[in-house]
């Protein structure tokens, strides 16, 4: 995984602000260099994509515990279709 992306799980996807929906995270994102914003698409296809990585790996990067993989895939998928396809909602993780 990337150290970049690794960088933007933690920073906007961690504990502390996982659970904001405030509508923001699309745009700072899109404020970012094309390739920045490529390589962000790139990581959560990555990851998405990757069956070694499940609940431990993204609870590692962002102290957000998921109770299983599917549950995680479909967070992933949400944040991905939010982010990069026009989603009205950023989505939130469980509670």
């Amino acid at each position: 995984m990337e150290k970049r992306f690794k960088g933007f799980l933690r920073t906007y996807l961690d504990l502390e602000r996982g659970y904001e929906a405030s509508g923001d995270l699309r745009p700072t994102l899109l404020s970012f260099s094309d390739s920045y914003v490529a390589l962000i698409r790139a990581g959560f296809e990555q990851i998405m994509s990757d069956d070694s990585f499940g609940p431990a790996e993204y609870e590692r990067l962002t102290d957000i515990e998921f109770p299983d993989r599917e549950t995680l895939q479909a967070y992933l998928g949400a944040m991905y279709n939010y982010l990069f396809s026009g989603a009205p909602e950023q989505p939130l993780p469980p509670v």
